[in-house]
């Protein structure tokens, strides 16, 4: 235990210094937030009740699924993982350290814009903020669990960039947080149920958190944990 919270502490450390975190986890997130912010207020002022739960979706989304992928590909494409294996550690180390650091951070992030949004844009903060918060960790483990699968099986950086956006921005696009999703034709908000945002969203939404919005992303994140699961068994043996 003692080394796997040394490993943890570790991991955060060097996340603090990598400019790839920086930006995917703070910089674009808050640049995004500060500045979409005042335009949809402005324009629908409508949206000052949903600003909160639209921005903590697509800031998730955005360290989830562009900003951990390369670091795991990073380490277990390479020879790294060979290193927990010279010392004694499990090769699942990494992984678990590196998605709970990701989870702190983009922890952090929701937390500054729910302290802004109200102070910069009159945003109107959820009606029950422990539920809220209950219901963003969700997602952020849900959406961490679906970057992991995505750092562990696409090893081409290339690829893995495309892959990663083909992900995200449908999950942006497509989920309500930057229109109303009844304006969309019927099978572009069909296909968005599929991506987490869509179920995520609404469960930070004022009493959404239900079975409802709930079961689905249950099922994704134990079906990645299952991937990732196989994904660590093959490495072990390597």
């Amino acid at each position: 235990m003692n080394g796997f919270l040394y490993g943890a502490a570790l991991q955060w450390k060097l996340d603090i210094r990598s400019k790839s975190l920086l930006v995917t986890c703070y910089i674009v997130p808050l640049i995004f937030f500060l500045f979409m912010g005042g335009i949809f207020t402005s324009v629908m002022p409508e949206m000052g009740s949903t600003l909160i739960q639209s921005m903590t979706v697509m800031s998730v989304s955005m360290g989830a699924f562009i900003g951990l992928p390369p670091s795991l590909t990073e380490t277990y494409g390479s020879d790294i993982k060979k290193v927990y294996k010279a010392n004694g550690v499990p090769v699942c180390s990494g992984l678990v350290a590196m998605f709970l650091s990701a989870f702190v951070h983009l922890m952090i992030t929701c937390v500054v814009i729910v302290l802004l949004a109200p102070v910069l844009f009159e945003a109107a903060l959820p009606a029950q903020l422990p539920l809220f918060f209950l219901a963003l960790a969700v997602y952020i483990i849900v959406s961490l669990s679906i970057g992991s699968v995505l750092g562990l099986t696409v090893k081409n950086q290339a690829k893995l960039t495309m892959t990663a956006q083909l992900v995200f921005l449908p999950s942006i696009m497509l989920s309500g947080i930057m229109f109303p999703i009844h304006l969309l034709p019927e099978f572009l908000e069909m296909t968005g149920r599929i991506f987490p945002a869509f179920w995520g969203y609404r469960l930070m939404l004022n009493n959404g958190f239900c079975p409802e919005n709930l079961w689905y992303l249950i099922f994704i994140f134990f079906a990645a944990a299952a991937i990732c699961g196989i994904v660590m068994k093959k490495q072990k043996a390597k």
